[in-house]
């Protein structure tokens, strides 16, 4: 297990942000929630509320951040969370659902350079003690805290939440619903460097560990894959026909074992090749998948996407 240097250990510390209480909190506002390691979170997180009254229970939109670069400074992170919350895939549809919208300020250290957080990779699932460790389970327990929050403010919500996220953010949400199905109503990812993590132990006589598959999901977070949970979730991937950003390629997301594995059993090249095997292996699995492709998008999205995201969570919703 992987263990933080003191400078990322410091990050917990730099946030001195309070949050108003429950009461004061204005419909449609932003509010940065203090770290509390006491609720089981060491990181602050970004609370949206509805716009709107709200009339019946609820559900919650988690969006993991993604700030888009390293950093020691945990400002850097909030400010990026921030930003994000107010105008990212799931500010625009959290506004079109009246939902409240809820992003964790993870930082993605410099100093621990492949630790990459936001993408939720096996260096982070490695790390065995300090503010980072599961920082899965860390959400829930954000989530947790921000249903009470909510409550308070005459807001109630479902216990399962919608997961939404783009590029690194898309990744972790993937893996996320892979860990933890069982409490996610809905997830949407986008940008996902054509890869999702497959619902298998081996696959062409290549065992595939976490986050490429579930050979060692029951030894690194001590669950085993509920498959049954999993298939049930309504999932929607999509990727731009023209998106050329292969995280794959690069040493912070993988190491040359995992690169090397990926690229023997899902291709080398993202589309089509690891992108429709992907979406093959989850057709054979029985996922509850969608996947899409946008012929003139790149790394990014525009507003059909994002009305096409909306689209899938209300009708999620509704079913």
């Amino acid at each position: 297990m992987k263990t933080l240097t003191t400078a990322v250990l410091l990050l917990t510390v730099a946030c001195s942000h309070t949050a108003p209480a429950p009461s004061s909190a204005a419909p449609g506002s932003i509010e940065v929630v203090a770290a509390s390691p006491a609720d089981g979170f060491n990181f602050p997180y970004v609370l949206r509320l509805p716009a709107a009254p709200v009339k019946d229970k609820t559900y919650l939109l988690v969006e993991p951040n993604n700030t888009g670069r390293i950093s020691d400074d945990l400002n850097v992170h909030l400010e990026a969370a921030k930003q994000l919350s107010g105008t990212g895939v799931g500010a625009y549809v959290a506004k079109r659902l009246d939902v409240p919208l809820l992003m964790p300020v993870f930082p993605r250290p410099e100093t621990d350079w492949k630790i990459y957080t936001h993408l939720f990779d096996r260096d982070t699932m490695l790390i065995g003690d300090g503010p980072l460790r599961r920082v899965d389970l860390q959400l829930l327990a954000m989530v947790r805290h921000a249903r009470a929050r909510l409550r308070a403010t005459g807001i109630p919500t479902h216990e399962k939440f919608l997961l939404t996220g783009f590029s690194a953010s898309g990744s972790f949400s993937n893996r996320f619903t892979m860990l933890h199905p069982e409490r996610v109503k809905a997830v949407a990812g986008g940008g996902l460097n054509a890869l999702v993590m497959l619902p298998l132990a081996n696959l062409d006589g290549e065992t595939l560990p976490y986050p490429i598959g579930i050979a060692d999901v029951r030894q690194l977070t001590g669950r085993r894959f509920n498959e049954k949970a999993w298939r049930k979730v309504p999932q929607l991937y999509y990727m731009g026909a023209q998106d050329d950003n292969d995280a794959v390629k690069f040493d912070d997301g993988y190491e040359e074992s995992e690169r090397q594995l990926i690229f023997k059993v899902l291709g080398e090249t993202m589309q089509p090749d690891r992108w429709m095997k992907g979406q093959m292996i989850y057709g054979r699995a029985g996922a509850k998948a969608k996947f899409a492709t946008y012929l003139d998008i790149g790394h990014g999205t525009d507003r059909r996407i994002n009305d096409d995201v909306t689209a899938f969570f209300r009708e999620a919703i509704a079913k």
